[in-house]
């Protein structure tokens, strides 16, 4: 699979104003990523905030994942430019950063994600490229690897417009326990003061051209409707983790 291409196919999609779908995995084995490749999304995320992934597993989830032709993103433990190096000298197509709350810091990211001379990340050999033998090709790609900010905090809300208007920037990314739990909500999605944040981000974003994005934890397709109806364009449907919880539940037999 052409990452690059695999990414532009993603952005004109957006752009055309439709949904990109993907997921994300948490657990740290090729087969788990190997079936979640195959499923049928635009990307799958490997979570390393919360999952419980090293960096020398990377190389063999990604493969994996890009088996099926699913592009591998990173959802970062934090956004250092350790983390950026990391993810994307392993083979990620992009990196999803956690609780961005102001341009200044999503600028550093970005300019962590990126190879000269558009950013500063180290330039070497890789498993990204190869390790050298398809070093000029993966130049034009380490250019603009696809960046997602999540947006998971009240003070980023407050923050958004300087936010959307970072260069290299693809989507914002909602986290919706963490922004809840910001605002004293904690998973209360229904809330009529979560609803009304939820609707300011999304109309910030759509003003300013940038996609926004959501996870949908439970499998639930009535959710992913919903989402894809209000206006979401870069959603993950639920994680590899919840997805073997619900279909390992003890049936019920009448």
């Amino acid at each position: 699979m052409n990452r690059k291409d695999k990414i532009n196919i993603i952005r004109e999609k957006m752009a055309a104003g439709e949904a990109s779908i993907g997921s994300w995995i948490q657990i740290p084995h090729a087969s788990v990523a190997e079936i979640m490749g195959q499923a049928g999304y635009d990307w799958v995320a490997v979570d390393l905030e919360h999952g419980s992934i090293s960096s020398h597993q990377l190389p063999d989830l990604f493969r994996a994942l890009e088996l099926g032709g699913t592009l591998p993103l990173a959802r970062l433990a934090q956004g250092t430019s350790k983390d950026c190096k990391q993810a994307l000298d392993a083979g990620a197509g992009g990196v999803i950063i956690p609780m961005v709350s102001n341009a200044k810091q999503l600028e550093i990211v970005v300019d962590a994600a990126c190879w000269p001379p558009k950013g500063n990340r180290g330039v070497g050999f890789s498993r990204a490229n190869l390790f050298g033998k398809n070093f000029v090709e993966y130049h034009k790609e380490a250019q603009s690897p696809f960046i997602a900010a999540q947006i998971e905090h009240i003070n980023a809300v407050d923050n958004l417009e300087e936010i959307l208007a970072v260069r290299g920037l693809d989507a914002i990314f909602i986290g919706p326990y963490d922004l809840s739990a910001s605002m004293g909500l904690m998973a209360q999605f229904d809330h009529s003061d979560y609803r009304a944040v939820i609707s300011k981000i999304l109309n910030l974003s759509n003003e300013n051209q940038i996609p926004t994005g959501i996870h949908i934890v439970s499998p639930i397709t009535s959710d992913l409707k919903r989402s894809l109806d209000e206006g979401y364009q870069f959603i993950a449907y639920s994680i590899d983790t919840v997805l073997l919880n619900t279909a390992a539940k003890f049936p019920k037999i009448d």
